[in-house]
């Protein structure tokens, strides 16, 4: 796909690594609907990148909220590219997790993303070429511990991204999932930092995302794109024999509770 002139939706704009992203779209001539809670922070990246580009600050997870973004995509007349970057991650025990951090990880990273797509589809359907990028995890498939929420939220957003791409099959609309493994975000707490240095755990910089997401929307490729060595192994091998994942993490689990013992949220 040629960027240079594509309409794009961007979610989770405002964060660290949606700014990034935006930044680099707006670098290949893409014209960018850009989405998040944060207003403060789009007006800053708006004044950034140019006001042909449009903001919409909105909560996704409230029907207002999602209305005001598909409304706004309908006012710019087509749609060619959907990237649904928003997303949180709690890093607790699951039985200290309250139920409304369980509630709105499943929200963010799934519910809101599929419901988004399905009110855009029909603008996605109209244009020459087009794309739907969700980005998920590693954790999407292997699932670890003091992540069971988030594990399940993206776990349930790979389900969905496969179902879709093959129910797309016979449409000009390639369904992709990028897979990051840990990487420097704001998103991550203090307590994740530590644990990954503490095992000896690699963190990607945000641009390695960026930059992967940039490569796959340029491509002809869909379907799943896992970043990072070993976790590709990790990927595989979870897949093909989850007692060897089971017996590993096992070995670390004492660590990893010691860590996420100190990262409750409210």
């Amino acid at each position: 796909m040629k960027l240079d002139g594509k309409t794009v939706v961007l979610t989770g704009a405002a964060g660290g690594m949606g700014a990034l992203i935006a930044g680099a779209l707006a670098e290949r001539g893409c014209k960018l609907l850009l989405s998040d809670l944060n207003e403060d922070g789009l007006q800053r990246l708006q004044e950034k990148l140019g006001e042909q580009h449009t903001i919409v600050a909105a909560n996704l997870c409230t029907p207002e909220g999602l209305t005001a973004l598909v409304d706004a995509c309908r006012a710019q007349g087509s749609v060619d590219v959907l990237v649904n970057a928003a997303g949180i991650s709690d890093f607790s025990l699951f039985e200290a997790m309250p139920t409304t951090r369980i509630a709105l990880a499943l929200d963010v990273n799934l519910r809101v993303p599929m419901q988004l797509t399905q009110a855009l589809l029909p603008l996605l359907k109209t244009a020459p070429e087009a794309a739907i990028v969700n980005i998920g995890s590693t954790f999407g498939a292997i699932g670890y511990p003091g992540f069971s929420a988030y594990c399940a939220s993206k776990a349930g957003l790979r389900g969905f991204t496969e179902a879709l791409r093959r129910e797309l099959a016979d449409t000009r609309i390639r369904v992709c999932y990028l897979a990051p493994r840990a990487t420097r975000t704001d998103m991550n707490a203090a307590a994740v930092v530590a644990l990954n240095e503490e095992l000896g755990n690699a963190m990607d910089p945000p641009q390695v995302v960026v930059d992967s997401l940039v490569e796959l929307l340029e491509s002809d490729n869909k379907g799943d794109f896992f970043l990072g060595w070993p976790e590709k192994l990790f990927v595989r091998v979870n897949s093909l024999l989850p007692s060897v994942v089971d017996s590993a993490l096992g070995k670390q689990l004492q660590v990893i509770k010691s860590f996420a013992a100190k990262s409750v949220r409210g």
